[in-house]
């Protein structure tokens, strides 16, 4: 009785919910599980904890990500986390698995799946909503049905036949076991924990489960063999049965509620979320919520296929982050510390140099609330760990990625009037991250850039940092701190410093400010973050007229775009590249690419933008499983969509302004927090008639391409009237200001800072017209300073500052240089032995920072850096510390490469590190002058996968290329 009247109910509320146009109707959680979308298809509710989702796969593969892909026919289990869209593996947490017949606790294959537990199914008995996954498990005969709550998944079994029938619950399932606890309380509810570690280095998960049918008996298991204790057991290798008995047509029903913290705090969120909720009525709920949340956004006009891509987008943008505390606001920190959030709400999954481009703008609207909490989130994050998170998860920061893009979803919350996080707290993480010296931000901040020669993927870091830093001067800025606003531009002038007018073209320089040699911009490499310089030289969204000029014009502009889009890519790229989805040269399928469509409205040809962004909705887009170009990075592909079907885009986040593009739909309403809706109006819109002849806001004419935010919080009307010719007019007088003009910076011409008798101080500028001032007691340099003439020499150690000052520009960047003369240490020969001492560490290392606080496996010595210490070939870490015997006073460079990432510090100075798992062809280099004799030296490796390499070389006076012998290595005696 009670399940007839829960369908019925949900009946009437399905019925509701129809004729009050219910959205959730045209979402398809299939689309993206094909080919490397990397998303899933399972149960969900709005930011929840829980992804509650099936597993077909178990592995690492690039495309078993999300744990679920649609050319799949067999399913491991159903799992409660899943990341959508990522092109690393994790997640695929406490798996269960309805099994009748024999059990064999080993999962299987997808070519054999009678090797283990797992099942067949067809894709024909599948069926996906938001909020709700159901499938027939073929060889069981049971349909399985999930949905979900906040913090809590929602299984329902039927069992098609009589008999006896097992739960198996599985903690070995996908990410490597650090430690894990299986307690059987009672004969209805089964509690633990599960301690992992892969892309999230350690993370904590506990659950409390409770079935609706007692069991009759119960086991234990570890590493496959039964356990004496029938009710609770520890180790890294468990999993546990319980057993029933099942008449036909019987259902089961299983909650499992997650905790970050505790069992305890999992048993909490079991009895606030799910007491008296049984699976029908968290079906309605998760259907309820999908609905209000897909409800902020309504459409009409387009064709049912984009009214699909268009819903499913939406649904995909509103998965992550998610909620990562109890429901006592309990967490577990950066820190590794729990902790209770005040006035705020903790969440994971930060994918932020996807997402900050169009997923954080987009939610600034029909999320701001949640905006905010976002930004205080990450604030916190940055307390605990010191700096703002590259890649967040599961309290870990991945260190996937570059740049520091949490400053970008906090300035663009503040600049749309999103006040419910401290404006000044986030200010003080940002100038914590971007003062830091490690990821090249040192050299960064001294030449202004971030060499090749020391760092790999400098062009991307450079132009990232660049961005980043405009986004801490606008925050600066509205603090009223002008001294640091004013610094901030300077450095986010950068790009500036590596743009080669030569070719065109952002470009590779070493820190002896050469180019790299051998350019080529279609070459992806290590120069560059999954991309090359044509989908990276565009990457300046702060300062397009900057850009403009450099270029040498608007026309210019529109020319290199065209470019673009019209340079077949010629190198082969392989099948699981993240370049995918091209046009050209565009890649929609990585993020670099995604704002460049808009670009054309810079260049008062706005028809352009309107041309190719339909073309790009159109061909990188489809309704079917593989109809995502490319990974869906947590929201960023959908939330791409979503905005340029509305109609504009965000091309710079921390500007409240978005770029119009050329919208899909007759209309558009979206209702916004403040009870006010906006409405985009396009009047004679069709797939040819994708032109904007003519536009109106609030009844006035408006003939530049771009809309405010402010416009669309007060709830306006734009009402666009399109054709199929361009109008090559409209939007075509646009006066372009530029916010901040910096005087060129200066730089020595030394790359380094030390020196042995004297130190030839030359100052160069490229600008012949700027005028360099300088200090030699690090004070700050004006123009009451000395003025750099020629070179002179010093013969002590001095604090440099030096900056340059041009007619119509603001001071240039202060250069801070610490000169040292150098001296070899004085140790005691008997002391010195030979070799090299090093520690050998194992673990998710992803940086060359990652394993510093880690306990070694092993420890030695070595006569040279070498890998044979190595136990094996990936997930390790190498550090090797020792003396190093200059034999002749001069100059000497140190060459390393390596596949993953490797640094190098002489007398504790870093000379260079690369760090983000790109191949260092180029070769890592660093030059400075030694004195003869003994200085510590200290070298860092990491590998994750792949092929494994180090190469550490030298040369010097008398001395060619060559690696360094072991005789010139040593170590004090302990």
């Amino acid at each position: 009785m009670r399940n007839f009247i829960s369908i019925l109910v949900l009946s009437i509320i399905l019925y509701s919910c129809d004729t009050k146009k219910d959205y959730t109707q045209y979402v398809d959680p299939f689309i993206g599980t094909g080919a490397h979308g990397h998303t899933y298809p399972g149960a969900q509710v709005p930011f929840g904890m829980v992804q509650l989702s099936p597993d077909t796969r178990n592995d690492e593969s690039w495309d078993g990500c999300g744990g679920y892909h649609y050319s799949d026919s067999s399913i491991i289990g159903f799992s409660h986390t899943h990341l959508s869209g990522t092109g690393v593996s994790d997640y695929g947490d406490v798996l269960l698995m309805p099994i009748t017949g024999d059990v064999n606790l080993y999962s299987g294959t997808s070519e054999n799946p009678d090797a283990g537990y797992r099942s067949r199914f067809s894709h024909e008995s599948e069926r996906a909503e938001p909020g709700y996954y159901s499938v027939y498990l073929d060889d069981y005969k049971v349909k399985v049905e999930l949905t979900s709550g906040n913090r809590v998944g929602y299984h329902k079994y039927t069992f098609e036949e009589a008999g006896k029938v097992k739960l198996l619950l599985d903690l070995i399932h996908r990410d490597p076991v650090i430690e894990s606890e299986i307690r059987i309380v009672g004969n209805n509810r089964i509690e633990g924990k599960r301690r992992s570690k892969y892309w999230a280095g350690d993370q904590h998960l506990f659950f409390a489960m409770e079935i609706s049918k007692p069991f009759e008996s119960a086991k234990i298991f570890e590493n496959k063999k039964e356990v004496k204790s029938e009710r609770q057991a520890k180790g890294n290798q468990l999993q546990s049965l319980v057993f029933f008995d099942i008449f036909a047509g019987e259902t089961i029903e299983i909650k499992v509620a997650l905790s970050n913290v505790s069992i305890e705090g999992a048993r909490k969120n079991l009895q606030a979320e799910a007491k008296e909720i049984d699976f029908e009525k968290a079906r309605i709920n998760a259907k309820e919520s999908w609905s209000k949340s897909l409800g902020k956004i309504e459409v009409e006009g387009g064709s049912e296929k984009e009214r699909r891509n268009f819903y499913t987008a939406l649904y995909h943008s509103l998965l992550t982050p998610n909620v990562s505390q109890d429901v006592d606001g309990m967490y577990r920190g950066m820190d590794g510390k729990v902790h209770k959030a005040e006035g705020f709400t903790n969440y994971t999954v930060f994918s932020l140099w996807d997402t900050f481009r169009a997923l954080h703008p987009l939610l600034t609207i029909i999320e701001p609330g949640r905006s905010g909490e976002f930004a205080q989130c990450l604030v916190q994050k940055s307390k605990e760990f010191g700096e703002y998170p590259m890649w967040e998860l599961a309290s870990n920061d991945t260190r996937c990625m570059i740049g520091y893009h949490a400053v970008s979803l906090i300035a663009d919350a503040h600049v749309k009037r999103i006040t419910n996080f401290s404006l000044e707290d986030a200010y003080t993480e940002m100038e914590r991250t971007a003062m830091l010296d490690k990821r090249g931000l040192k050299a960064y901040r001294t030449l202004g850039y971030v060499p090749s020669n020391k760092s790999s993927q400098a062009v991307s870091k450079t132009l990232e940092y660049a961005y980043n830093d405009w986004c801490i001067a606008q925050v600066a800025k509205a603090l009223g701190k002008t001294d640091r606003y004013s610094y901030y531009m300077n450095r986010a002038s950068n790009y500036r410093n590596i743009y080669d007018s030569e070719v065109g073209f952002m470009r590779g320089k070493t820190d002896e400010h050469k180019w790299v040699p051998n350019f080529d911009p279609t070459a992806v490499g290590y120069n560059y973050t999954e991309g090359n310089s044509y989908q990276y030289s565009l990457f300046v969204p702060h300062d397009i007229p900057g850009v403009i000029d450099l270029l040498g014009g608007k026309k210019e502009l529109e020319h290199w775009i065209d470019k673009l889009f019209a340079t077949e890519m010629e190198h082969d790229l392989g099948d699981d590249t993240d370049v995918s989805g091209l046009i050209g040269q565009y890649a929609h399928g990585n993020e670099p690419s995604h704002h460049m469509a808009y670009l054309y409205n810079y260049a008062e040809a706005a028809w352009k933008t309107q041309k190719m962004v339909r073309e790009i909705m159109a061909t990188q887009y489809q309704d079917t499983p593989d109809g995502l170009c490319g990974n869906e990075d947590c929201g960023q592909m959908s939330a791409w969509y979503v905005l340029s079907a509305m109609g504009f885009y965000s091309d710079c986040p921390g500007k409240p302004v978005y770029a119009i593009g050329s919208p899909i739909f007759s209309k558009v309403k979206i209702h916004l927090d403040n009870r006010k809706t906006f409405t985009l109006t396009a009047n004679n819109n069709s797939e040819k008639n994708k032109y904007i002849q003519s536009a109106k806001l609030n009844g006035e004419k408006l003939n530049v391409s771009f809309l405010s935010h402010a416009d669309i919080l007060e709830g306006g009307n734009l009402v666009l009237e399109m054709a199929d010719t361009p109008n090559k007019e409209w939007g075509a007088n646009l006066d372009l200001n530029v916010e901040f003009k910096a005087a060129p910076i200066a730089y020595l011409t030394e790359s380094s800072d030390v020196f042995i008798e004297k130190f030839l101080v030359d100052i160069k500028c490229n600008d012949p017209e700027a005028e360099i001032y300088y200090t030699l007691d690090g004070s700050e340099p004006d123009k009451q300073s000395q003025q750099f003439k020629k070179p002179f020499k010093i013969n002590k150690s001095s604090n440099l500052s030096f900056r340059t000052y041009k007619e119509g520009c603001e001071p240039g960047i202060v250069v801070k240089r610490r000169l040292t003369k150098q001296n070899s240490g004085n140790y005691l020969a008997e002391k010195v032995q030979k070799g090299l001492q090093y520690s050998y560490f194992e673990g998710i290392y992803r940086s060359v920072y990652d394993y510093e606080l880690d306990e070694p496996v092993k420890t030695g010595i070595v006569p040279v850096p070498t890998l044979d210490v190595c136990l094996r070939k990936e997930w390790i870490g190498l550090d090797f510390k020792g003396l190093i015997n200059i034999p002749k006073s001069g100059e000497y460079t140190f060459y390393m490469s390596s596949n993953d990432g490797c640094k190098l510090s002489i007398n504790g100075e870093e000379l260079f590190e690369s760090d983000g798992r790109k191949t260092v062809t180029f070769g890592q280099q660093a030059q400075l002058q030694l004195e003869k004799g003994l200085h510590q030296i200290q070298m860092g490796f990491y590998q994750c996968s792949d092929n494994i390499d180090l190469v550490v070389e030298w040369e010097g006076p008398g001395i060619k290329r060559q690696a360094i012998p072991k005789r010139a290595f040593g170590h004090l005696e302990n």
